[in-house]
């Protein structure tokens, strides 16, 4: 391990932590593989922080093709191909930057080290999940108690869902054949700054770090103008951000339903946009006891 990393293990989980990145791993499987895949995973997190920090200053960049490209590092190639896809949707006023997918593709990238002999293994970056199913595999995934908050009838029908209540009840169990292979969640009260005001958005994506980059810009996109929202420059919070000085949100008070239901709106016709066009399977918001469901037809 690189001075400052640490490695231990939490029951039969193997725990890696550098800096910022604290990793929660599991692999099930034949005996050999498993030990040998968590030997790939440790040896894979070596230097991996030190190659992000060789290109953070790009990383933090509003992001363009020519400045991508040039990105040299595994994972930090991961993240410009996670925000891509994003690209036409953005300007250098409402800008994005592959740090957006930094916590997913870290996790990717140490799923991939790991290889495909297990029966199913996953990778928890701080929430974000990477995640492997073999042949006949599940997963379960906890969410909020769902039973106060209902589906916002108004976001449904502005994003073409369906009305209705909540369909999921404390799990989602994901099988080898659903091809899911990660998970995110962003939101204002998360541990990354928001631009929106959503208490959470969960999203599934073909792997982590596209669920990442998603998570965070339908979190961003539910959002609206309202007293009731305090916002500061993000730099006035933590001076090194990549969001500079644009707006984040630091607390939301209490809300009409009518705010509620047009924030929600937002997420939702973004999200129904990122499932038609590929880049992710669901979406699922939060704010304030409403929420949206939204997945590829």
């Amino acid at each position: 391990m690189p001075s400052g990393a640490m490695a231990n293990w939490l029951d039969h989980r193997l725990h890696l932590q550098h800096g910022p990145i604290d990793l929660i791993i599991t692999a099930e499987g034949e005996k050999t593989e498993v030990a040998a895949a968590y030997a790939r995973a440790a040896d894979a997190f070596c230097g991996l922080l030190d190659k992000l920090v060789d290109e953070l200053a790009m990383l933090r960049l509003p992001a363009d093709p020519a400045t991508i490209n040039r990105l040299q590092g595994p994972v930090a190639q991961r993240m410009a191909r996670a925000i891509s896809p994003h690209l036409p949707r953005h300007d250098k006023a409402d800008f994005i930057t592959p740090m957006a997918a930094v916590a997913g593709s870290v996790a990717d990238e140490i799923l991939q080290a790991m290889g495909d002999q297990l029966y199913r293994a996953s990778v928890n970056n701080g929430g974000d999940i990477a995640l492997y199913l073999g042949k006949d595999a599940f997963f379960d995934i906890g969410i909020a108690d769902d039973r106060d908050t209902h589906l916002s009838d108004f976001a449904m029908a502005a994003s073409g869902g369906h009305r209705g209540h909540m369909p999921v009840h404390g799990r989602i169990r994901l099988h080898d054949c659903d091809h899911i292979g990660g998970i995110a969640t962003s939101g204002w009260r998360g541990r990354s700054l928001s631009l929106g005001i959503a208490d959470s958005v969960t999203v599934l994506a073909q792997n982590a770090a596209a669920a990442d980059v998603a998570a965070t810009l339908i979190a961003n996109a539910v959002t609206i103008s309202s007293p009731a929202i305090s916002r500061q420059p993000a730099a006035s919070l933590v001076p090194d951000s990549d969001l500079q000085d644009r707006l984040v949100t630091v607390d939301v008070g209490p809300l009409t339903t009518d705010e509620i239901d047009h924030a929600l709106a937002a997420g939702a016709c973004l999200a129904r946009h990122m499932c038609d066009d590929g880049q992710i399977m669901s979406a699922n918001a939060r704010l304030a006891g409403r929420s949206f469901i939204i997945a590829s037809k």
